[in-house]
C-alpha cells in the first residue's frame, strides 16, 4: 500500500465519521420532536457504514495472484437509516397537544447519553483518522528528504 493510499483511506473515514457527527447532532437536537412533517414524532437516524473494497487496482490483482488477502480501501456511507428497532418514549401528558386518547405522548426514541457516548465515539475515530493522515504525510517528507540526499 503506498502513502497516498493510506491518505485516501483515511480521507473516506474522515468524511463518515463526519456525517455521522452530523447524524448523531440532528438526533440530540430533535430530542423534544413530537410531530414531524409526516406527522408523527422524530425518529432517531443511524448512519450505515460498509467497507469500500475496489479490488480492481492493479496492486490489487498482483496481491491476489500472489495469494496475499487483498485490504480495504477505506469505508462508504451506504444510507442513513431510522431506528425502528428502538421505541418511541410515552410520556403521560393530557395537555399535551400531541397527546393520544389516553393522555399519553409519544417522543423521540432518542437517548441522549447514548447519542453523547456515539458523538464521544465519531469524534474519537475522526481524530485517529486525522493523526494517520498527518503521519502519512511526515513519512511522505521524510522520503522525499531521503530522496534529495
Amino acid at each position: 500500500m503506498s502513502f497516498l493510499n493510506s491518505i485516501d483511506i483515511s480521507a473516506t473515514g474522515l468524511t463518515a465519521e463526519r456525517l455521522r457527527m452530523d447524524v448523531i447532532s440532528q438526533n440530540i437536537a430533535n430530542v423534544d420532536t413530537t410531530r414531524t412533517s409526516s406527522g408523527g414524532p422524530y425518529r432517531r437516524k443511524l448512519v450505515v457504514l460498509k467497507e469500500i473494497n475496489n479490488q480492481n487496482s492493479f496492486s490489487d490483482m498482483l496481491n491476489k495472484a500472489k495469494g496475499i488477502q487483498a485490504t480495504g480501501n477505506g469505508v462508504e456511507v451506504v444510507s442513513i437509516v431510522d431506528d425502528n428497532n428502538t421505541p418511541l418514549n410515552r410520556v403521560y401528558d393530557p395537555g399535551n397537544p400531541d397527546a393520544d386518547n389516553t393522555g399519553y405522548v409519544n417522543y423521540p426514541n432518542v437517548n441522549i447519553v447514548s447519542e453523547m457516548v456515539d458523538m464521544i465515539s465519531a469524534t474519537r475515530a475522526y481524530e485517529a483518522n486525522v493523526t494517520a493522515v498527518n503521519s502519512a504525510k511526515s513519512m511522505i517528507e521524510k522520503a522525499l528528504e531521503i530522496g534529495k540526499a
